[in-house]
């Protein structure tokens, strides 16, 4: 069965019962728009003294016509459908009148309206608005036979007369369940959706209900059906003669949800109470326990039969119990709740701290207290935190190092006394910033690798200086970045730091102290670097007695020879230059043995390396061996002392000639001298040479002071040189290769410029 026919016997059925005409008009207009072709139908009835036609039914509205609404008039249209009974909307809109302003407004412009009266006594017309392309000539056929079907209404379907006038949502289903007529009251319900959703309004089970209500012949009640957010009780009625069935439904959304929302109260009523690890109780006026949650078990250790009839304050501690229980009784007795922490005492005998929140329960025409629910709460762990982090408070307040508490983005919130002190604030002024007692470079470094550091692994150590925001002198200190997460989730870091003054001149002292020895150990070597200084000074001074000699035997030959004065001169610069070598020779003699400060500053390794070099090549030469330099020239600079970091160098060198001496005796050999960008960012200077190499047990002890391989060596040349490279703040290593030995130097770069106290080594 189609929706149609049942939409048709649907309106036919409240047609002839005489239900309201909006109804009939409603239910005529679906009827029309479940078929395919058709658009919309508008039912609209003549009203005599207005003079024109007005809507009938829920259905959606025309929007109102062109001109004075007092002047509007449907007269003309309502003439020519008297005489000719059909119109197409194209002859409507042409018409003056106020529905052609309408539908014009609607843009509703294929269809037709036929004179149709629903009401008897008053005329109206049925609008019908079809697809483009649709023959009308079927609306006439639709106009005959509804007009057929109202000359004949009264006498069609009476076999339920109060199906119409029922004003519950009602239907009739056949044996199978399937709708036959719909009243009124269910087609508002279906509102503007197909007829094929009133399935939807029923039961699922609705064929089976049927037939059951059939074969048993009993009504069947109290069935429900859920329709999205709508919730419909049915009633199925049999009618045995007709062999179908009246279903009659209900509202009952309201009545089901609360009854709903009331059981599942009930339930999360039950849960909580069984389930929540809270003590819920009640108890009379004066205190005694009428009924206990399962939770007394696990904070008492009394199931709640055990504690009904029992005073509650004979639990509690006695240095409680005097005042709490008159505050408590006047509390509920004048505001009707009071919350209370206190000291109970647990079955095996120790005492629990107890948060409870009372509430009076008044009797209602009285207001007397008749009963007091209580939910408690253990807080034994709460109170101990919180004095543990009383106490921890009063260590940090009493500690003699530093703390400063700082949020997630780096504000500071807390400063005990010492950082207070350190820092030079008084107790009333504001929190500094980090930027305020922080280099720039420290607080960069914190930015970059502190905060993620100390998130990932708990700490961050950095040794800096703190500089107080009133100005003075900064204070060296080793700080210690801990990095917190609290009970909320949100961490929070500290900083710890130890004043290390006093270290700095300890330090200071002991630098003092090693230069000193350092001094006093040149001066031992000097009878080891006294050969080789003699062949530096002897070479210049070679170079200017023979150079001397020809320029007098030039002098002598001016008269007959003419290019004997340029000899001459020639000559007498050569004496400068190597009289000024050796001049060099001698400085650098001296501020090596000289106590003094060490003049640190940017030196280019390169040129320096250079340097030294020279000063040995007449060594090398006389040992056939060459000095391959591996300089490049766009190294960046290193912070060190240039007649030290020559020294070292110089050392490293001659052991080198001596070791390849030692192998290649009368034969030549290399020595690879070399300079590069090491990966940590340091600079590394090497010597390779081809002697004989060193074995691993003697690798460990060559630094150490008076080691040496050589029969007139004193052992001290390489100690002092790694001595030297380390209070640069660099590093001096040995390793052994498959040919000779490789000596690396690491040296830091260039930093602040400074000059540092001790003693030259």
């Amino acid at each position: 069965m189609t929706s149609t026919p049942v939409r048709l016997h649907s309106w036919l059925r409240l047609q002839c019962e005489g239900v309201p005409l909006a109804a009939r008009a409603d239910s005529l207009c679906r009827a029309f728009q479940d078929c395919p072709e058709v658009r919309q139908a508008v039912y609209l009835s003549w009203q005599p003294q207005a003079r024109i036609y007005s809507h009938e039914g829920a259905a959606q509205h025309l929007p109102p016509g062109l001109g004075d609404p007092l002047l509007a008039s449907d007269q003309l249209l309502f003439e020519r459908l008297a005489d000719e009974g059909r119109l197409d909307l194209d002859q409507v809109r042409q018409l003056d009148c106020w529905l052609s302003g309408r539908l014009r407004r609607a843009a509703i412009s294929y269809g037709q309206v036929f004179d149709l009266a629903l009401e008897p006594g008053q005329a109206g017309l049925l609008l019908v608005e079809v697809c483009e392309g649709v023959s009308l000539d079927w609306l006439g056929w639709v106009q005959d036979l509804l007009t057929t079907l109202l000359s004949t209404v009264n006498g069609v379907l009476r076999g339920s007369p109060l199906l119409g006038h029922d004003p519950q949502p009602s239907l009739l289903l056949d044996a199978q369940g399937r709708p036959l007529e719909l009243n009124a009251a269910l087609l508002a319900l279906l509102a503007e959706r197909p007829l094929t959703d009133v399935s939807g309004f029923l039961p699922v089970n609705q064929q089976v209900l049927v037939r059951a209500c059939l074969e048993q012949q009993r009504a069947i009640e109290g069935v429900e059906a859920q329709f999205e957010e709508r919730i419909l009780i049915w009633t199925f009625i049999p009618d045995l003669q007709e062999n179908r069935v009246l279903a009659r439904c209900r509202e009952a959304t309201a009545q089901v949800l609360a009854e709903r929302e009331a059981a599942k109260a009930r339930r999360l009523y039950r849960l909580i109470i069984e389930n929540t690890t809270d003590l819920i109780s009640r108890h009379t006026p004066e205190g005694y326990f009428l009924d206990a949650s399962p939770a007394s078990w696990t904070l008492l250790g009394y199931w709640p039969e055990e504690l009904r009839g029992l005073p509650a304050h004979g639990l509690f501690h006695a240095q409680n119990l005097a005042s709490l229980v008159q505050r408590a009784r006047d509390a509920l007795e004048q505001d009707g709740y009071h919350t209370m922490t206190y000291r109970i005492r647990h079955r095996a005998g120790h005492y629990l701290w107890f948060e409870t929140a009372c509430r009076a329960i008044r009797e209602t025409y009285t207001g007397t207290v008749v009963e007091v629910v209580s939910v408690s709460r253990d807080i034994t762990s709460r109170v101990e935190a919180e004095e543990n982090k009383r106490r921890l408070a009063e260590v940090v307040e009493a500690n003699t190092d530093p703390v400063l508490f700082i949020d997630p983005s780096g504000q500071v919130t807390y400063l005990n006394p010492a950082a207070r002190r350190i820092l030079r604030l008084g107790e009333q002024q504001p929190m500094p910033a980090l930027s305020e007692f922080f280099a720039s470079d420290d607080l960069e470094r914190l930015q970059r690798e502190g905060w993620s550091t100390a998130e990932r692994d708990g700490s961050w150590n950095l040794e800096t200086r703190l500089q107080p925001p009133s100005g003075g002198p900064s204070v060296p200190v080793s700080l210690v970045l801990l990095a917190h997460r609290p009970a909320g989730g949100e961490r929070y870091y500290s900083l710890v730091a130890r004043d290390m003054t006093e270290r700095e001149l300890r330090d200071v002292q002991q630098r003092h102290h090693q230069d000193e020895l350092a001094h006093t150990a040149r001066l031992v070597t000097l009878g080891e670097l006294a050969s080789g200084i003699a062949h530096e000074i002897n070479q210049p001074l070679a170079a200017v007695v023979n150079y001397a000699n020809a320029s007098q035997r030039y002098l002598q030959a001016l008269g007959t020879n003419p290019q004997a004065a340029e000899r001459v001169a020639q000559g007498l610069e050569r004496i400068t230059l190597h009289a000024n070598h050796a001049s060099e020779v001698i400085k650098r003699l001296r501020a090596f043995l000289r106590k003094g400060q060490r003049r640190m500053q940017a030196l280019d390794v390169a040129e320096v390396a250079r340097e030294a070099v020279r000063m040995c090549a007449w060594e090398a030469s006389n040992c056939q061996v060459t000095i391959e330099e591996q300089l490049p020239d766009n190294l960046p600079p290193v912070y060190a002392d240039r007649v030290l970091l020559e020294q070292v160098l110089l050392n490293l060198l001659r052991n080198a000639i001596d070791a390849n001496r030692e192998s290649h005796r009368g034969q030549p050999s290399m020595i690879v001298l070399a300079a590069d960008l090491a990966s940590d960012g340091r600079v590394e200077i090497s010597v390779h040479d081809q002697g004989p190499g060193v074995s691993e047990a003697e690798l460990e002890k060559i630094f150490t002071p008076f080691y040496t391989s050589k029969v007139d060596g004193l052992g001290l040349g390489l100690s002092m040189s790694r001595s030297i490279i380390e209070g640069f703040g660099g590093e001096l290593q040995a390793r052994r290769v498959s040919v000779g030995l490789l000596m690396r130097c690491y040296l830091p770069l260039v930093g602040p410029l400074k000059i540092i106290s001790g003693v030259n080594e």
